[in-house]
């Protein structure tokens, strides 16, 4: 038996054909949520005017909304989402902890705190100025995760509890670094704020994404590549090695593939805290923790997520706006919550004794 034999009898593998039709059902789901958030907004349009401004029939209004700010923000939901998801769940592979989401790594708290340096020290305030350093933030972030990670093992590759336990420590010291700069410089307060609590306004998708779009199409294809690797890594690494696993080099690869996926979307869109958490978690169940289904509808479950939230923003207050970061707290408040409370009692329920019935059953079926 081959390695990737072993790996998925060894798990619970998800019919294909169910698998199938769950992707085309939630490629769907983007499409017809992306549709909507092209006609939602303060100005409504009817689908002649919508077509029209494709075809360049459409006033010149029509076509500075549609094309200039609806299609470019929801591009960009649906690739930052998509991005975020796949991140959260490459995280929660790798820490083998299912509460695990970007942040956990320093990927948000590097990226933070290089935005603020690039605004208080250099005077960036554009979006496309910092995109860069909010890339590179993310990358110094989660390399500093793996060093101190292996430095606290003595090994060459971080494991899963060490990961954790310096990614917590990483994210602190950096968000302490960013606290002090902002209380000691309000002008970068007020610039850095409407990064961190994150947007996809201001008619930057293009921009934005021209910039980012090869990292996050490599971290995509590391993802998928990887996904085999992954479960026999969440059999344990012994097993994984004994299976044929290159453990170090898996993990080393996802944490790649975390920088690329998450540090570009956090560049992009900023701090979108509940989606690479969630995200996974919607489909989790569907795909069985196979992660070779688990990457690609975690991404349309992302993209769902962040769209969801920024139709939602646009409507509830209108004429004004509530940023699509505000309303995914919101919504993912309580989804975590609950994701809490699961988890606590599959625990339980794992750890609770058999009880005199259960025991007598078995002896009937060994008999």
């Amino acid at each position: 038996m081959t390695p990737d034999t072993l790996t998925t009898t060894s798990t619970r593998t998800p019919s294909a054909r169910g698998v199938l039709v769950v992707g085309v059902l939630a490629l769907a789901a983007v499409l017809a949520v992306a549709t909507l958030s092209i006609f939602v907004g303060t100005r409504q349009f009817d689908p002649a005017t919508v077509f029209g401004a494709f075809t360049g029939t459409a006033g010149e209004e029509a076509h500075a909304i549609i094309l200039g700010q609806r299609v470019p923000r929801t591009i960009l939901g649906i690739v930052g989402g998509a991005a975020l998801a796949v991140g959260g769940a490459l995280v929660q592979a790798h820490t083998r902890n299912p509460l695990a989401d970007p942040g956990l790594l320093g990927v948000t708290a590097g990226s933070a705190l290089a935005v603020v340096l690039a605004i208080s020290l250099l005077g960036v305030t554009t979006p496309a100025g910092y995109l860069w350093f909010a890339f590179a933030g993310a990358l110094v972030g989660t390399v500093l995760v793996a060093v101190f990670g292996s430095v606290a093992t003595r090994r060459r590759d971080a494991g899963p509890a060490s990961l954790v336990l310096a990614g917590a420590a990483v994210s602190a010291l950096l968000g302490a670094v960013t606290g002090v700069m902002l209380l000691l410089d309000t002008a970068t307060l007020d610039v850095y704020r409407f990064w961190t609590v994150g947007s996809l306004a201001g008619g930057r998708g293009f921009e934005a994404l021209g910039v980012v779009w090869p990292f996050l199409v490599l971290g995509l294809l590391l993802a998928l590549v990887q996904a085999p690797a992954l479960n026999a890594l969440a059999l344990g690494d012994d097993i994984a090695q004994s299976l044929g696993r290159n453990v170090a080099g898996t993990r080393m690869l996802g944490l790649a593939a975390i920088v690329l996926l998450v540090g570009g979307a956090v560049a992009c869109i900023g701090s979108l805290g509940f989606v690479g958490l969630v995200a996974p978690h919607l489909v989790r169940r569907l795909c069985r923790d196979d992660q070779r289904a688990l990457v690609p509808l975690a991404a349309a479950a992302g993209a769902l997520l962040v769209l969801v939230a920024d139709i939602l923003g646009r409507v509830a207050v209108a004429p004004n706006e509530i940023p699509v970061g505000i309303t995914l707290g919101v919504l993912g408040g309580p989804a975590f919550l609950v994701l809490v409370v699961r988890s606590a009692r599959r625990r339980s329920s794992r750890r609770r004794p058999a009880t005199p019935q259960a025991t007598a059953a078995r002896r009937v079926v060994s008999s």
